[in-house]
Parts: C-alpha cells; sequence; structure tokens
C-alpha cells in the first residue's frame, strides 16, 4: 500500500488533505477575481472557480454520496471515471478476444461483413488452438462446389402456407426496445436479402410495415396487438393481424433467455403513440408484460392454444418460443403433444446468454439454460419421441459468424436467429445504455434526435450486406467439409479439446438419443438414455406445469 510521507499524515491531523481540491477552487476564485478587478485577467475563471466552491460546498451538504461529502469537487472524478469505463476498457485495455459480452474480434466482423469490407485476416489466428474448449470443423480433401448460399428450410410442410426461410434470420426485438429507424433498417434489409424479421412481443408497428419485409409475429403474455382491454387474448384481434400476407409465422412466447421467468413493465412516459397503436394500449399508460400466460394454464391447453392460432391465421406455421428452464415441464409438453396429437411447425430454443434491453443482473447471469444444453435437450427429446421430422427448430445466442451458425446446426438447429448481431450491422457500438434511451448510435432509443443518426437506407444496406456476407461465409464452410446444405452438418464434423490435452468429436462427448428411444424406455422395453430423462419424465404431467411428485433431494 502506498506510505504518505509523515508531514502529509501531521497536516491531515489538522486540515483532511481530502479538502484540498475545494480549498485550492476556493483560494484560485479569490485569486481570479482580484486580477479580473485588477483589469489583469477576465471573469470567466472567476466564475469556473466560483462554480467549483460552490459546487464543492453542495457536495459536503448533500446526504446521498458519501465519497462526495469526503471528497468534495475532486469526488466526482470517481463518477467521471466509472461513466466512461465501459469506453475506456472496450477501445484500450480490453484484448480482441475478450468477450464482454461480445469481443472486439466478433464486433469487427459483423462491422466489415456490414460495410461490405475485407473481411480477412493476416498472420494466423489470435485463438488459443491449444486451449481447453477450442473447436474446430473437420474438412474434405474433396471440397462440394456450390452454386447458391442462400440456405434455406421449409418450416409448416403440409400446413395451408408454409414458409421457406433463411437459416440465419433476425431475432426478436421490439418496436419500443429498438427505435423507429432501427425497426425500419432491419425490415428493409430483411426484404432485400429475403429473409425474416422477428418482431418481438411488441407486435407490429407501423415500421414494421414500411417496406413490406417477412415478419415472424410473437405473440407474448401481454397479446400486444391481439388484446382485450383487460388485456386477455382477443381471437378476432389475432386473426386480423395474422392474415396479413407479410406474416409469414406465428410465434408464441413462453420465455427468453435473457430473464427467462420474468416478465416485464413499459412505463407510461415511454408509452407513446406510436407504441401504443401497436401493442393496442392506452398512451401514457404502464404496459405490463405478464411473467406467464393467462390464455391457458396446463400443457395440453396450451398445444391448444397453438392449434386456435394457426387456425385464425389461415394455415400459416406456428410454433413456440423457450428458455429451458424445469425439464419437467418442458417433458410435459412433449407429453401433451402426443396426447393431443397437436404438434408445432417449430419451436425456437432461447439461450440463457441472449441479451436485453434491460434485466435484473440475477436473471441475466444465473436463470435459464445456455443454449448448448437447451438446444440438445429440445432435439434429443424430440428424436426420442419421433416428432423431429414433425417439428423444425430454431436457436438464437451470441449468433455473429458462420461458424456459430455451423456448430449451432451440428447440435441439431434448423436455422439460427441473432439480434445484437444485426444491431452491430446498424452500428451498435456495445455502449450498454439500451436501458437509459441515451443510446449514442440510435438503435435503441425512442428520442427523436438521437435516432435521426440511423439513417435508414444506408443502415438497412449494411443489415443486408450482413446476411450476405455470412450466408457467403457459411457456404464456403459447408464446401470445405464436403457438404452440400448446411443440415448436413452433424457433431460428427466438429472436433474439441478436452482436458488432458485429448481431442474428441462433439458426437462423442455430447449426450445423444436414438430414434424412439424414449418411447422404448416409457413402456420399459430399455433403459432411460440419460439420467435426465429417468428423473424428470415421471414427474412431467399434461394436466399441470407442476411436477407429480416433490423433486427429489
Amino acid at each position: 500500500m502506498l506510505a504518505w510521507p509523515r508531514w502529509t499524515t501531521r497536516i491531515n491531523q489538522h486540515f483532511p488533505l481530502r479538502y484540498l481540491a475545494w480549498v485550492t477552487c476556493g483560494l484560485l476564485a479569490l485569486f481570479f477575481a482580484l486580477t479580473w478587478t485588477a483589469g489583469l485577467t477576465g471573469g470567466v475563471l472567476v466564475l469556473i472557480f466560483l462554480g467549483l466552491s460552490l459546487l464543492g460546498l453542495r457536495d459536503i451538504r448533500q446526504e446521498r454520496h458519501a465519497i462526495l461529502r469526503n471528497y468534495p469537487v475532486i469526488g466526482h472524478l470517481r463518477f467521471l471515471l466509472e461513466f466512461i469505463r465501459p469506453e475506456i476498457r472496450q477501445y484500450f485495455v480490453e484484448g480482441d478476444t475478450d468477450a464482454a459480452p461480445f469481443s472486439r474480434a466478433q464486433r469487427s466482423i459483423v462491422y466489415q461483413r456490414a460495410k461490405g469490407e475485407p473481411d480477412q485476416r493476416p498472420f494466423g489466428t489470435q485463438l488459443d488452438t491449444g486451449a481447453r474448449g477450442y473447436e474446430w470443423i473437420n474438412h474434405s480433401l474433396a471440397p462440394t462446389h456450390l452454386t447458391s448460399h442462400d440456405f434455406r428450410i421449409t418450416i409448416g410442410a403440409g400446413r395451408a402456407q408454409p414458409y421457406s426461410a433463411s437459416v440465419f434470420n433476425i431475432s426478436a426485438m421490439s418496436f419500443g426496445a429498438l427505435s423507429a429507424n432501427a425497426i425500419l433498417a432491419l425490415n428493409k434489409g430483411a426484404k432485400a436479402g429475403g429473409f425474416a424479421h422477428d418482431t418481438g412481443e411488441g407486435s407490429i408497428s407501423v415500421h414494421h410495415r414500411v417496406h413490406g419485409g417477412d415478419l415472424i409475429w410473437e405473440i407474448g403474455s401481454g397479446y400486444f396487438g391481439c388484446r382485450n382491454d383487460d388485456g386477455s387474448f382477443s381471437p378476432e384481434k389475432f386473426e386480423a393481424n395474422a392474415r396479413d400476407p407479410q406474416v409469414k409465422m406465428i410465434e408464441l412466447k413462453l420465455s427468453q433467455g435473457a430473464k427467462p421467468g420474468h416478465g416485464g413493465v413499459l412505463p407510461g412516459p415511454k408509452v407513446t403513440e406510436e407504441i401504443a397503436a401497436a401493442r393496442g394500449v392506452p398512451v401514457g399508460q404502464d404496459c405490463i408484460s405478464p411473467a406467464r400466460h393467462s390464455a391457458f394454464s396446463t400443457p395440453i391447453e396450451m398445444m391448444q392454444f397453438i392449434e386456435q392460432l394457426r387456425t385464425l391465421s389461415g394455415g400459416k406455421p406456428t410454433g413456440f418460443k423457450l428458455c429451458i428452464g424445469h425439464p419437467w415441464e418442458w417433458f410435459a409438453l412433449c407429453k401433451a403433444m402426443m396426447e393431443t396429437g397437436i404438434t408445432p411447425d417449430f419451436i425456437v430454443v432461447d439461450g440463457a446468454e441472449g441479451g436485453t434491453g434491460a434485466a435484473p443482473l440475477e436473471f441475466t447471469n444465473y436463470v435459464g439454460a445456455p443454449l448448448q444444453e437447451g438446444l440438445l435437450l429440445v432435439h434429443n427429446t424430440l428424436i426420442g419421441l419421433n416428432l423431429r421430422d414433425k417439428i423444425k427448430i430454431g436457436c438464437a445466442g451470441k449468433v455473429t459468424t458462420a461458424f456459430d451458425i455451423v456448430r449451432l446446426m451440428a447440435l441439431g438447429a434448423d436455422w439460427c436467429n441473432s439480434a445484437r448481431g444485426f444491431m452491430f450491422a446498424l452500428g451498435c457500438i456495445q455502449a450498454q445504455a439500451c436501458h437509459t434511451g441515451h443510446c449514442p448510435t440510435g438503435v435503441t432509443t425512442q428520442d427523436p434526435v438521437r435516432q435521426q443518426a440511423l439513417v435508414v437506407p444506408d443502415k438497412a444496406e449494411r443489415v443486408f450486406n450482413f446476411h450476405q456476407n455470412t450466408l457467403h461465409a457459411l457456404q464456403e464452410l459447408v464446401q470445405a467439409a464436403g457438404l452440400q446444405h448446411p443440415r448436413e452438418i452433424t457433431t460428427r464434423h466438429i472436433v474439441r479439446r478436452t482436458p488432458g490435452d485429448r481431442v474428441t468429436l462433439l458426437a462423442n462427448c455430447l449426450p445423444t438419443v436414438q430414434p424412439g428411444e424414449l418411447l422404448a424406455a416409457e413402456r420399459g422395453e430399455r433403459p432411460w438414455p440419460q439420467p435426465v430423462y429417468e428423473l424428470y419424465w415421471p414427474m412431467a404431467r399434461t394436466d399441470s406445469f407442476s411436477p407429480r411428485e416433490p423433486m427429489p433431494a
């Protein structure tokens, strides 16, 4: 610890040296006042130091900040440094591969691809290829040649209005969380690139409709855009919006990775006329998203609700989004599918690493299953029940590069969504001020002046470029692996370095389930494939989300 000279200690006993900055400001104010009256200097310096002196007087009298009472004037430096700390760290301290939550390298690749700039890297990888957990994709000595990078999958095959979706789409972000210009740019880019734009639970705003890009309409617990005055679900209002040709799929939101199990409130002052019109709520009143749905209370009722939404929409692909929590609740949904014969057309798995404009710290850090574990559980369960061919799986959680897509598709996803990746394409600099309304790039603010900084035509082109260039990189990876489509990628193509300086295929270190294996285990014809099924499958029930019996100790 730094030792101060003894003479300063003796002075401090009689006069606290922490007041020195304040006293110095007072003395300088007096000095410049005398020189001003003598005509030697101007009055500006007098005003500056007099103001600082009065600020110090205010500091020692206020009762909110102890540090300012003890360190008048100079104590404000602490708050200034704390305010600019994220920028200092981002630009001067962190390394290219330090993720917090996205590394400089991750952000840079998005910026370069969005701007159409070269994204090659000289002099080799910056990653530690010998580190535990390092992963790579095996390549082929006979690479394929593909004529297009427009990889697509069909969702809702056999329905009245199936949707041919890109394997890379814009994840759920509501108008209100994002600015009007951000929504306009995202949707215009989606229209140009032929990929989907998820509305988020804030429903369909006028800004979503301007450019006509494909929409995935997300229905949350607030039933925004399809609610009665009391907040309950309105079939009539839902049908009117769902049958819009621009809406391609219906997504029932059960939970989101950033804050699963947590509702939300948009304060009344933030509920503008545009937001109120999109959500179907009164202007200026608190807009509440409950933590759970009111349209159903059991797994069977939820399947019936999904069927109702699909019918009202005219047969459009209908599914749900969730972050995996209690395994028995997910198993209860699967049991309800089998009992009712009603299956969703798709399931989107949201990882706990997902982001949002604002969430309690505990929810951001400690609630919900990460994407790998959630995706594997959903994928394996559907395989074990022979339902996987009927249900497509999407996923979201820190997807920014083609390798992210490759890896997640190897784990079982049919397509990937990205939210913050497309925010970076819009110009987001990860200032992490989304919840303040003071976003420096106009992406996450309703301030009309701030969002003017986001020029829609330019940023729409960047959204389009990011999507196209990422898929082009995906095409090159698929070709290098000797494949025809990213859906052919499996855990047998990805290699991981494990402890002990060993390497193994993901297929050998992650749990798998064989087709029909869970059905056979339920009949007692073979053992349960994994402990999670043995423990939680018997607890799942179709008449309640509660477990059949208390969870074992």
